[in-house]
């Protein structure tokens, strides 16, 4: 027992000593560069897969082995690590730094979701139209973890109000009041003494939103020991997590910088293709958008089907007299807006650098009409995206937002600096360095199996699936992907199989954009597992789900999503990037073999 013991404490250290030792004969029996590089590629996927190292510490490996083995020099392997993507990142970090230091983001969150009213369904649709916008610039974990606090007051008030009205009821009857049953949490906007402590935190929720009415605590420890009165109540607090989690993934995929899949995949596409200049932001929305809007609205039909039902009828009451429990819903969200205050000038400087941002992106180069890159017509392909982003970001650390002021010596207050929008120790605390390191590693690893050939026999060894049909090998391609990123990472995922899948469509004379552009949204489509997705974590962590609830739901999810991004890829993808023609900027492969 205590053997095994062992090695359960040191699993992770065996794991990386095996695998390095296991895959050693590929390259010291066969001693080609393209074996030589399989190994690297077999030992960096499995530590990706199984995370025995850090993900970030793993994608360093190509850096540390190709020189090593004669496959690409350092200095050459070392500039594969900092990309156009890294600029375009930067950017995009220093907007959603402003964004959440300000609190932009939890204004337009709530003013969202007030402008849908307070019928339940309607008011998780909301929810979700909020989340899928923000996650739209700011990254899905983020944005989960800040609207998720307000989703569970939400929730905690809708339970709370309709307890009230049980209780106004019986108080009728009876002819007594109970005065213990409170629902407000706040006098004034300020939480009562009194109120603090009776009120405690549910464990695993946040600061702001993981405090529930007395009334509930006094409930949640009677009798049954269970904290919802009804199964429906439970049924609602697991729809609206559910919601948060899945439309902050699907958010993500509309834009470019929407989440880190989109962004390898453009770096990747555009390293490996670099005639082509159909991928960027402008082109990324118009295919992706009308994608999540259809994902969206599916995936908020069966979740409400799912674990409440689908009554027609209760939507229709949408504008009419509200319930107790929606008066109860619409009071706690516009508490929630007023201690927001009146807009400030931080926010409204934020919003107007976002929105200037975002029409450049969308104006760069839009493609039904000339963009403002002609403007810099001498220099073609010059500026990017990343131009764009580094431009804006930039402006955030120069931009005034208050004054310092200091005391002199007479006793007089004077200005002596001013604040910019963000500082650098606020960027980095937001900046992922771990993603930026392990974006620079598939590049790496993506360099290193061109170089060494690897791509190339992959590519011949594929050849013979040219003769499935290509919505087949799109499908198949799909589903593989989907299924892998439920158990690993999807940055992980993208980078590891974007250099086998670019192979794979040139070697069967297929546009690479057909089985490159679904593979790359469906490595977003981790909806089954807590451990998925960070979203997913998150809203897992507030204790309203099972693994069988998200597994159950999840599921649904996928199918839809796979679903219409096979349709996107059949209908109005085609005409945008001309999906039937095998394209001028990709190579024509030979059908040679490689030993």
């Amino acid at each position: 027992m205590n053997f095994f013991s062992y090695i359960l404490v040191y699993r992770r250290f065996l794991l990386v000593v095996f695998t390095l030792l296991i895959l050693l004969p590929l390259p010291l029996i066969l001693r080609t560069k393209e074996a030589e590089c399989a190994y690297i590629l077999f030992v960096v996927a499995i530590f990706w897969l199984t995370e025995a190292l850090p993900l970030s510490v793993t994608a360093l490996l190509p850096g540390l082995m190709f020189p090593m083995f004669g496959i690409i020099p350092s200095k050459k392997v070392a500039s594969a690590y900092f990309k156009d993507f890294h600029l375009l990142l930067i950017g995009v970090i220093c907007l959603a730094t402003s964004t959440e230091k300000w609190n932009l983001h939890k204004r337009i969150a709530l003013r969202m979701v007030t402008m849908v009213g307070v019928n339940p369904a309607w008011l998780t649709l909301g929810f979700m139209s909020s989340t899928a916008f923000l996650s739209m610039w700011l990254s899905n974990t983020s944005t989960a973890a800040m609207v998720m606090p307000i989703v569970e007051a939400v929730a905690q008030q809708i339970i709370s109000a309709e307890a009230e009205v049980e209780a106004t009821q019986m108080t009728y009857i009876s002819g007594s009041t109970n005065y213990g049953l409170e629902t407000d949490e706040n006098v004034n906007g300020h939480e009562t003494s009194e109120r603090k402590e009776k009120t405690k935190p549910v464990p695993g929720y946040g600061n702001d939103a993981g405090k529930i009415s007395s009334k509930m605590e006094i409930e949640k420890n009677s009798g049954t020991g269970n904290k919802y009165r009804t199964k429906k109540d439970h049924m609602m607090c697991k729809l609206m997590c559910l919601c948060i989690a899945y439309s902050s993934t699907i958010g993500g995929l509309t834009t470019i910088t929407g989440t880190s899949t989109n962004l390898i995949f453009a770096e990747h596409f555009n390293t490996r293709y670099p005639d082509c200049h159909c991928i960027n932001f402008g082109s990324w929305f118009l295919m992706s958008f009308p994608a999540a809007i259809i994902i969206l609205l599916l995936s908020w039909i069966w979740l409400q089907w799912l674990f409440l039902g689908f009554n027609f009828k209760e939507m229709a009451r949408c504008g009419k007299t509200a319930t107790a429990k929606q008066k109860a819903c619409a009071e706690v969200i516009k508490q929630q807006y007023q201690k927001l205050g009146p807009i400030r000038y931080q926010e409204i400087v934020t919003l107007v650098l976002f929105i200037v941002m975002a029409l450049l992106w969308f104006s760069r180069d839009p493609g039904f009409m000339p963009g403002w890159s002609v403007l810099f017509s001498e220099y073609p392909g010059f500026a990017t995206d990343s131009t764009v982003a580094l431009l804006v970001g930039l402006l955030f650390f120069l931009i005034p937002a208050k004054r310092l002021t200091k005391t002199i010596p007479t006793g007089e207050t004077v200005a002596s600096d001013y604040s910019p929008l963000i500082t650098w120790k606020e960027f980095q605390s937001f900046m992922p360095w771990d993603i930026a390191i392990l974006v620079g590693g598939g590049f790496a690893l993506a360099d290193g199996c061109e170089e060494s050939g690897l791509s190339k026999w992959i590519g011949n060894k594929l050849s013979p699936l040219g003769s499935l049909p290509v919505w087949l090998i799109i499908l198949i391609s799909s589903l593989l992907v989907t299924s892998l990123t439920e158990v690993a990472s999807n940055p992980a995922t993208i980078t590891l199989l974007l250099p086998i899948l670019s192979p794979l469509a040139e070697a069967i004379q297929v546009n690479p954009l057909y089985i490159l552009l679904p593979s790359t949204l469906c490595t977003s489509f981790a909806f089954l597992l807590p451990v998925a997705n960070p979203p997913n974590a998150i809203v897992f962590s507030y204790g309203h789900l099972k693994v069988t609830d998200m597994v159950k739901a999840g599921l649904g999810v996928n199918i839809v999503g796979v679903a219409v991004v096979m349709l996107g890829m059949f209908t109005w993808i085609v005409p945008m990037f001309d999906l039937h023609t095998y394209p001028s900027w990709a190579p024509a492969v030979s059908n040679e073999t490689i030993p």
